[in-house]
């Protein structure tokens, strides 16, 4: 069964996703990142300039299939026709479809009331369909001052 985890409390849904895709990315996996356009126009060039040493290879679902079959990134709208990839990160507010056909799959959910809301309506529609959570709790990670 697919794995299903929520990072949640997350300061800056972008900043944090860059990170969690270099680190998925230095495994060897092959990703999807599902969003609206307009997140995924803010996250394209993040993704290689989110540091100084390092970049994340992406492509987006309109690249030539050349393209797509060399990037172990996919930043896409929506699954349709995406096949071939072992990790799904959601940082949309809907509920993907399909998600039974990933190995992973990871929820960002930032600080904001709008998606809390979104992502308690998520966890909810995944654990009543008998998905194993995970939580990893941004907030309970960060130091802070005494």
């Amino acid at each position: 069964m697919t794995e299903v985890e929520f990072h949640f409390n997350v300061g800056d849904k972008l900043a944090h996703s860059c990170r969690l895709l270099k680190k998925a990315y230095a495994t060897g996996a092959r990703i999807i990142v599902l969003a609206e356009p307009e997140t995924l126009t803010q996250l394209d060039p993040l993704l290689w300039t989110f540091s100084t040493t390092d970049f994340v290879p992406h492509c987006r679902s309109q690249a030539p299939a050349a393209t797509l079959a060399a990037s172990p990134v996919l930043l896409a709208a929506t699954l349709a026709g995406q096949t071939d990839y072992g990790v799904l990160v959601n940082l949309g507010a809907g509920v993907p479809e399909g998600i039974e056909r990933f190995e992973r799959f990871i929820e960002v959910v930032s600080q904001d009331p709008e998606d809390v809301q979104a992502g308690r309506r998520r966890w909810k529609h995944y654990a009543d369909r008998g998905y194993a959570l995970k939580r990893h709790d941004l907030a309970k990670s960060v130091s802070r001052p005494q």
